[in-house]
């Protein structure tokens, strides 16, 4: 939760002493998922990009889930339209996070589109973990910074290492990915239209695997969403958010994360 400081617009930086702990926690988040970059730049190259290709993809797009989609179609036959659809469909997801972001860190103009780079589920979860602006900000910037050196580095160490390797499969790289981006929606999945959205995305995915040409099953069970949406503001009666019970306090200068 985000404290009134924040809403109030706190800028000043927390104490050495209460900053330390913030770009640790920070540092050792980047710095573990980072590792997971070996895993993407050999199945990248496994599955037919150069390996200055895969180290672009990492360089330039730098979205983990998204880069892991749109190899993977790839590997699996899919056409570069329909992968490169599959990881923009993934990859919007950092928009609804520069919106919180945005309002939250309160950035310089002139610094917010370098920031966009580093906007991904890492550094928006320890960004909203924190109780202060200032604190968020650290915990932004030091994630930021850690993942990408770690992410860029592990790719192109795993690009050039995945010809002595051979196929990521045999060592369980290709499960690396889906892995570490299940860890992070896990702990998102507190309420029942969460829980609804996920559960009906993996019906609709494995639905289509047998049926849908390779990298479409992603695009379908995004439908998951709204349907969850519909069917839960249907339950509820009003569907207007906060008519069903939840205190969203938006008076009281506070915000959940």
């Amino acid at each position: 939760m985000i404290e009134n400081s924040v809403a109030d617009g706190q800028e000043r930086p927390p104490p050495g002493r209460a900053a330390r702990p913030v770009a640790r926690d920070a540092a050792g988040v980047g710095f573990a998922v980072g590792l997971s970059g070996f895993a993407f730049g050999v199945t990248a190259v496994s599955s037919g990009l150069s390996v200055p290709q895969a180290c672009a993809l990492s360089l330039f797009a730098f979205t983990g889930a998204s880069q892991f989609a749109l190899v993977s179609a790839l590997a699996a036959g899919g056409s570069a339209p329909t992968a490169a659809a599959g990881a923009l469909f993934l990859g919007l997801r950092n928009c609804f996070y520069g919106l919180r972001l945005s309002a939250l860190l309160r950035l310089p103009r002139w610094l917010r589109p370098l920031a966009a780079q580093w906007v991904i589920d890492e550094t928006s979860a320890v960004a909203f973990a924190q109780r202060d602006r200032a604190s968020a900000r650290i915990g932004f910037a030091v994630t930021g910074v850690t993942l990408y050196l770690c992410w860029n580095l592990t790719t192109l160490a795993g690009a050039l290492g995945a010809g002595a390797l051979g196929d990521p499969a045999a060592w369980g790289l290709d499960a690396a990915g889906p892995a570490v981006f299940l860890a992070l929606l896990a702990p998102m999945l507190r309420g029942t239209t969460e829980r609804a959205a996920a559960a009906g995305a993996v019906l609709l995915a494995l639905a289509g695997l047998p049926l849908l040409p390779a990298g479409v099953p992603v695009l379908v069970a995004g439908l998951a969403a709204p349907l969850a949406l519909l069917a839960t503001g249907r339950r509820g009666g009003s569907g207007v958010p906060g008519a069903s019970g939840v205190d969203t306090r938006a008076d009281a200068g506070t915000e959940a994360v």
